[in-house]
């Protein structure tokens, strides 16, 4: 039964309805991101518009909803602070649009969502550098202007009338976009993000006809794209790496300045919002430059950027049972993410009034520079569960099983953040969150032992298993420079300088079999310290049978080297010493000079081949 009378449609009855086409869209995000090509192949449009929409839920779904401006206003707010992608971006300027032109109307009447159909559509339009037809944009508009033809000819006519011969116009839009982009038509493929818009229109349609709100089944995996697909992921890459996305906010945001600036950085730009709050998205090969522009107009918040390159190659690659991420607390060496395909979510670095986004906005050694001159000490903060569950909600689109594996929860709650993001999500792969009891170099031992048994063939569970194996044998050592950083971060009290320079010391930490990070040693004088460090690090390993060795340096390679060749030395069972540069989740209380050596050792589990669960 309708649940639209013929002449409105208040807050409560739009409210019910967005939730319908909402859970329609989230319910396709695995479809929507197989089919995803334009802009760039990269296969997460239906994991952004799930995401975006799904910020405005809680807004739509609380009590006392009856005005609909207020309403409208709140989900355009609301969709604009979780707006993700390219999509996602445009949909949330459709609903401010659409929330600006309604104003503080308690209603809708058909002549008063024409009009504001109609300035929605050119809110759209109007955020894109370069609209192209063939796109969401093409939807958007089939749906205003059909809704504006029929009222033309029949001025009286009902809501669900309205919407029933509109979703059929939207979804014919749909069907015409490979005629009108030649990357769909080789893909023969529909457009993504026109294919959202569609559910959503759809679903709303669906709720004004018979007052049942579409549920949210469970989503299958769609596995083996399709190889037009794939050669369509192959032929549109972007030529730009990350996906960079921000929010502005002020009392008076210049907008067409801040356009023409962000315009000469990289390409897919779309800026959204209003003059007090603006989101803008664009692919740039440098999401620092972007973060800069963007402090010139306002406050700044929600940075992230999205390695597209990356997920392309994720895509692409069906070779593995399962894909693995961890946070930018795990130092690693790029050969090894590069070689093993491993995902990354940064932490969030601050020096003073500037943030960035660790080993992505701000590289190691522009890090350690501003670590020793800039006079405001950096703080550090975890990733949030939204940064999570965006990139868990894209690995499990295309994996059945995704293994984050995280910074100890003793000294970070980066896990909590994961395990967090993990139960939120909606997508039909499994989330394993695997807390590393470890750091640095340590924890990004066992994340690439984990990259190293999906490219082996093992299954989840046999890897799963590994791991927790490993993860109490896996020792990390660290020798520090200097401890004025420690100090100055108020991680260690002032008189812990003064007595090691007194007494001439160099303190070593360690990380402990349940996760913390505490003292473990001295070393006497500072004459010869790799050496010393290394003496101490192999007798502290010395009854292990075989072992592997990550090496971390904050900037001084040659002493990195020296202790490689050291440990190599005292530890003939070693079968393989790797080195890295040492990031900030150490780097930041040790600063420029500090050594960090993390031993694991090696079962025979892993010099066999594996084989399925």
């Amino acid at each position: 039964m309708s649940v639209a009378s013929d002449e409105s449609i208040n807050g409560s009855i739009f409210a019910s309805a967005l939730i319908s086409g909402i859970h329609r869209v989230i319910a396709q995000q695995a479809y929507l991101n197989r089919i995803n090509v334009f802009p760039v192949a990269d296969s997460d449009t239906g994991t952004n518009l799930s995401l975006s929409l799904s910020a405005a839920l809680p807004v739509l779904r609380r009590e006392n909803k009856q005005h609909l401006g207020s309403l409208l206003a709140a989900t355009a707010d609301a969709l604009l602070d979780g707006a993700r992608g390219n999509s996602g971006a445009i949909v949330a300027q459709f609903f401010q649009g659409l929330s600006d032109r309604t104003g503080d109307a308690p209603h809708f009447t058909t002549t008063t969502f024409c009009t504001a159909l109609r300035s929605a559509s050119d809110y759209a339009r109007d955020a894109l550098s370069q609209p192209r037809e063939g796109t969401i944009l093409s939807a958007i508009s089939a749906f205003a202007e059909n809704v504006e033809q029929q009222l033309e000819d029949a001025p009286a006519l009902q809501f669900t009338v309205l919407f029933a011969t509109a979703r059929r116009r939207v979804d014919t839009a749909v069907d015409e976009t490979p005629g009108q982009l030649d990357v769909l038509r080789k893909a023969g493929v529909v457009d993504a993000g026109a294919k959202g818009f569609a559910e959503l229109v759809g679903g709303i349609a669906d709720y004004l006809n018979d007052g049942e709100i579409t549920p949210m089944p469970e989503t299958p995996l769609l596995d083996d794209l399709p190889s037009a697909v794939e050669l369509a992921a192959a032929d549109n890459s972007s030529k730009f790496r990350y996906c960079t996305e921000c929010l502005i906010s002020d009392s008076n945001i210049e907008r067409r300045k801040l356009r023409e600036a962000l315009s000469k950085l990289g390409d897919s730009l779309v800026l959204a919002g209003s003059k007090r709050k603006a989101r803008i998205h664009i692919h740039v090969d440098d999401p620092d430059a972007v973060f800069e522009t963007a402090r010139q107009f306002g406050t700044l918040s929600g940075e992230k950027a999205d390695d597209m390159h990356r997920q392309q190659d994720t895509v692409q690659d069906g070779s593995r049972k399962f894909a693995v991420i961890t946070d930018s607390g795990a130092d690693i060496s790029d050969d090894d993410m590069e070689r093993l395909d491993i995902h990354m979510v940064p932490c969030r670095i601050q020096f003073g009034d500037r943030g960035y986004l660790d080993k992505v906005s701000i590289s190691t050694d522009e890090f350690y520079h501003e670590l020793e001159t800039n006079p405001n000490h950096p703080t550090t903060s975890q990733p949030s569960p939204g940064d999570f569950r965006r990139q868990f909600q894209f690995l499990a689109s295309h994996f059945k099983d995704v293994l984050s594996i995280n910074l100890s929860s003793m000294v970070s709650g980066t896990y909590e953040s994961a395990r967090a993001a993990a139960a939120r999500s909606n997508a039909p792969g499994r989330i394993h969150v695997i807390d590393s009891r470890n750091a640095s170099v340590g924890q990004g031992m066992l994340t690439v032992l984990a990259a190293e048994c999906a490219e082996r063939g093992l299954g989840i569970d046999e890897t799963v298993g590994i791991i927790r194996q490993r993860v109490p044998e896996t020792r990390t050592f660290a020798l520090l420079h200097d401890l004025r950083f420690a100090v100055r971060g108020g991680r260690l009290p002032h008189w812990t300088k003064s007595l090691t320079d007194l007494l001439h010391i160099v303190p070593v930490i360690c990380t402990k079999p349940d996760g913390r990070i505490a003292l473990c040693g001295c070393l006497i004088g500072r004459h010869k310290r790799v050496v010393k460090f290394a003496r101490f690090v192999a007798k502290k390993c010395r009854d292990e049978t075989a072992v592997a060795i990550s090496i971390g340096q904050a900037i001084c390679p040659d002493e990195a080297n020296r202790l490689a060749t050291e440990l190599r030395g005292r530890l003939p069972n070693a079968t393989d010493i790797k080195l890295c540069d040492l990031g900030t989740g150490i780097g930041v209380h040790g600063g420029p000079g500090t050594l960090i050596a993390s031993i694991r050792p090696i079962g025979l589990d892993e010099h066999i081949p594996g084989g399925d669960d």
